[in-house]
């Protein structure tokens, strides 16, 4: 009896990772470039003066919904994107706390931005915001769960998906190490709620976990190669 190896390639089926995550990436920038070019400047911050906020929402309530749309529509995505990535580690043979971690943090980050888009909803609505206090707290409000919340468990993503697939080169060495340092970013955003000079790393982390994403979605593979021994005369 002479052994023969043969080759078996497997494919994974589900949404194209890449493709999804560049449509969560493509909807929530156009939610900031569009209320940009509309408003002459984009979102008043936290900070910016209850008068100058109530005035800006009256002008701008329209435009202030359709900003609140995009942002909800790409917490959409990036669920589907949670869900696929981890399901393509475990298709991969990942065994590791590093899939379930990614699985929550995706799904926490898609709520929390899900959750702000629809607060911003909310405060484009008539009247609501010439009560100062509760536009005040809801603005606030919006912006915790948008910024900090959504960007510290994005981070939990890209930690999540980083280490095993660097581990088991299903990525590029380089692209493990880039998400550990991303995702340190990420989780930096939380010291703004006790420095809030601390909330420049949410755009800083939140944009460079959003390349990443798209990256890896397009870079690990949808294929596992196994082998079968044949015995034959």
């Amino acid at each position: 009896m002479k052994p023969t190896q043969e080759m078996i390639q497997t494919v994974y089926r589900g949404p194209s990772t890449g493709i999804v995550a560049s449509v969560f990436v493509t909807l929530f920038i156009a939610s900031l470039v569009i209320t940009a070019a509309l408003t002459s400047g984009g979102l008043p911050t936290p900070f910016s003066p209850p008068e100058y906020v109530h005035a800006f929402y009256q002008q701008f309530a329209n435009i202030l919904r359709i900003n609140a749309m995009l942002q909800f529509g790409s917490a959409i995505p990036l669920g589907i994107f949670t869900a696929s990535i981890t399901n393509k580690l475990t298709f991969q043979g990942a065994k590791v706390a590093g899939v379930n971690i990614a699985l929550y943090g995706g799904f926490a980050s898609s709520v929390f931005l899900a959750i702000s888009g629809l607060t911003g909803w909310v405060l484009a609505e008539p009247g609501v915001t010439n009560n100062m206090d509760v536009m005040h707290s809801l603005r606030l409000f919006s912006f915790i769960t948008g910024g900090v919340g959504h960007v510290a468990t994005l981070g939990l993503v890209v930690a999540g998906v980083a280490v095993p697939s660097g581990f088991m080169k299903l990525i590029p060495m380089w692209l493990l190490w880039a998400g550990l340092a991303i995702a340190a970013l990420c989780e930096l955003s939380t010291i703004g709620m006790v420095y809030p000079l601390a909330f420049i790393f949410i755009p800083f982390g939140r944009f460079s976990a959003f390349i990443w994403l798209v990256v890896v979605g397009f870079t690990m593979p949808s294929t596992i190669r196994t082998s079968i021994i044949h015995q034959t005369n």
